[in-house]
């Protein structure tokens, strides 16, 4: 259609960044790092308030100027010019979204423009007011995804003019200026109309790109890459899409996570349903939660898990070994082994981390006594909330396993030790943790820019799933 070429460029941009959010059918498996679901209340919320109440579509159809409107009159009429005709005012604008099962979307643009110009009947001039109605809708379908992109093709375009009503100064208003204005606004305007829209659209276009494609920053450990990660699928009430999350170290390589299949829950009446799925977050928590070794002395002002661990110790020590008994303090080297590991089970969510303590004597006169090597398995509960678009983690001690790894002085029962353990770490290493899991925490997509608050948290086996 001629008149909707112009307007069909300009939703092509508009869909290929604002159209990727929604839910996925209930049977229908995402295999990325991250899902996503917007309703078409929420997409529609989104859109009416970047185009027409932040005054964007009234401020560049502000200089629209009409082509003068030509009657050549007859026996009983005058010739008619209207002249000058511009866009004075756009009233009562609405923006409209419907799902197309199998198709994409259809969007709808509702307005009355305000004309008004110079109208000449015969030898008489006088000022002209016209108020049209005027409804664009368009089908776009999301098609060919490739490295993180989609083209978007309209499969259908149509600009439709409504009720006009026009008005003269005089009060006078003859059959043939109302026949000639609505004949040629129904050829001229839609055509008039696209490139502006073309403009308005490339604008919003920038702002709502920043939310799906996105660089985060992860405190200064690194950062993720958020950025769409398959073809939107497309229901009657419902628009899905899977994101990847890459998470990457500063001056290093990609961490990488493995997806496995999972489903969102229903929707409903919630504006925004966020997936993360397990294997995501783990990547994250490596580059998060990177605690440098932490030695302290046992001295008497040392934390008190470090005083009741080291006279724990003491008792363990053969009799034999008169190093151990002198008068040089016990030190304390606590060190992370491996990467943290997060486990989400039903309404469940907890982090496995283990931490090697190293207790050991510094000599003057010879080489560093170590009097033990443990391995500390801990089992964190973990409290999830949010906090300017952050993932924000609480964690708590659950449980501690500690296991022998060696000793140089001969001790070979640690069992008593365990409990004094599990407080040194909770003492000192556990605030070092929260410090970067719950004050940094994990950045989340500003997915359309819908904000994060006012959430409910739903924990599920291998997902953990945000709905506002």
């Amino acid at each position: 259609m001629q008149q909707g070429s112009l307007l069909e460029m300009t939703m092509l941009k508009l869909f290929g960044i604002v159209f990727f959010c929604g839910l996925l059918s209930p049977s229908q498996e995402v295999l990325s790092g991250l899902s996503c679901a917007v309703s078409p209340g929420a997409m529609q919320n989104v859109l009416s308030d970047a185009i027409l109440q932040n005054g964007l579509l009234q401020q560049h159809l502000q200089g629209l100027v009409l082509p003068n409107i030509m009657g050549d009159g007859s026996l009983l009429s005058s010739p008619t010019s209207i002249t000058g005709l511009h866009l004075v005012k756009v009233r009562l604008p609405k923006l409209s979204v419907v799902l197309l099962p199998g198709i994409g979307v259809q969007l709808t643009i509702a307005a009355k423009l305000e004309l008004s110009g110079n109208c000449l009947v015969g030898l008489l001039s006088e000022l002209i007011n016209i108020l049209v109605d005027v409804k664009i809708t368009a089908n776009i379908k999301c098609t060919n995804f490739e490295s993180g992109t989609v083209q978007v093709v309209i499969e259908d375009c149509l600009c439709v003019l409504g009720t006009v009503k026009i008005k003269l100064l005089s009060g006078l208003l003859s059959l043939s200026v109302n026949e000639i204005v609505l004949k040629q606004l129904t050829a001229t305007l839609p055509g008039l109309l696209c490139p502006v829209v073309d403009i308005v659209v490339n604008l919003v276009n920038i702002q709502l790109l920043g939310t799906l494609n996105a660089v985060i920053p992860v405190g200064t450990a690194g950062t993720i890459h958020y950025r769409l990660a398959s073809l939107p699928f497309t229901s009657g009430l419902f628009l899905g899409l899977d994101l990847d999350g890459a998470v990457k170290q500063v001056g290093g390589s990609i961490i990488p996570h493995d997806s496995s299949a999972s489903t969102l829950p229903p929707l409903l009446d919630k504006l925004l349903v966020l997936g993360l799925r397990q294997s995501f977050l783990n990547a994250v928590l490596s580059l998060l939660i990177q605690i440098p070794p932490q030695t302290f002395t046992c001295t008497p002002e040392a934390f008190s898990g470090a005083s009741h661990l080291q006279e724990a110790i003491m008792t363990l020590i053969p009799a034999g070994c008169s190093t151990c008994h002198g008068t040089s303090p016990l030190s304390i080297k606590l060190t992370l082994s491996g990467n943290p590991l997060i486990l989400l089970e039903e309404n469940k969510a907890t982090v496995e981390l283990s931490v090697m303590i190293q207790v050991f004597i510094k000599r003057l006169d010879g080489p560093v006594l170590n009097l033990l090597l443990l391995k500390a398995d801990l089992s964190l509960n973990v409290h999830v909330s949010i906090a300017g678009g952050r993932l924000v983690l609480g964690l708590s001690l659950g449980s501690t396993s500690l296991s022998l790894k060696s000793s140089d002085v001969g001790i070979s029962n640690i069992s008593i030790l365990e409990p004094h353990c599990s407080s040194l770490l909770v003492e000192t290493l556990l605030p070092l943790i929260n410090a970067v899991a719950g004050d940094v925490g994990i950045p989340l997509p500003n997915v359309l820019g819908i904000p994060l608050i006012k959430v409910d948290i739903q924990i599920l086996a291998g997902l953990l799933v945000i709905l506002v």
